[in-house]
């Protein structure tokens, strides 16, 4: 099973920009699907984005999408998610996952994502 460390989250004022890493470990990411997710005390994870396994598709929420960015470098083995014009709503812990299976594209649900980081907090000061 692939590991996976997020890093780069942190305190940003409203407006501001964050870049999230995922490295992973233990297994090559390259078959498979990847994804963000989010989650907030009380709330359920919220899928955030996914990029397919050669980065040729990209799937976005409807909150996120015109302001976050998710990209993969395979050669490197990590995830990234570039997010900017963040707002107080965005505030979560972030999550990076691996599909469970290369026969898994185009998912959005954590249902489908096996391997999961610990998460990176991210706190939107207003």
């Amino acid at each position: 099973q692939v590991q996976l460390v997020e890093s780069g989250g942190g305190l940003v004022q409203a407006g501001g920009s964050l870049r999230l890493s995922c490295a992973a470990s233990g297994r090559t990411i390259s078959p498979y699907d990847m994804g963000w997710f989010r989650q907030t005390p009380g709330k359920e994870r919220e899928f955030v984005a996914a990029i397919s396994r050669i980065g040729g598709s990209v799937y976005y929420s409807n909150s996120v999408k015109g302001r976050f960015t998710i990209s993969r470098d395979n050669a490197k083995n990590t995830v990234y998610l570039q997010m900017n014009s963040l707002k107080s709503e965005d505030a979560a812990v972030y999550y990076c996952a691996a599909v469970r299976s290369p026969s898994l594209y185009g998912s959005t649900s954590a249902t489908d994502f096996g391997s999961w980081g610990q998460g990176t907090q991210v706190t939107v000061s207003s």
